[in-house]
């Protein structure tokens, strides 16, 4: 019988990191609010006009929601943004 492989994590340790995840989210997705990148708002993505069309909410992955909180719709495309990245039109 194999040995069972180990994750290198204790039971509930990942919960706990998607929780803390997901409150970070949830925050950077409040100031986006905050600062005027509502759902429908023309921004400039550079110098690319575009539409926020959303909020990204995931904890996984290269475009993480605390990181890049914002989805915007462009000519180019969709494509998630940080607070850095875009600015008011």
């Amino acid at each position: 019988m194999a040995a069972k492989e180990r994750k290198g994590s204790r039971p509930g340790k990942a919960q706990q990191d998607s929780e803390r995840s997901g409150r970070s989210i949830v925050s950077a997705v409040n100031v986006a609010i905050n600062r005027g990148f509502v759902v429908g708002r023309e921004v400039l993505v550079g110098s690319i006009p575009g539409i926020v069309v959303g909020y990204n909410i995931a904890s996984f992955g290269q475009f993480i929601g605390h990181a890049y909180p914002l989805v915007v719709r462009t000519a180019l495309g969709v494509t998630k943004c940080g607070m850095d990245e875009v600015s008011l039109a």
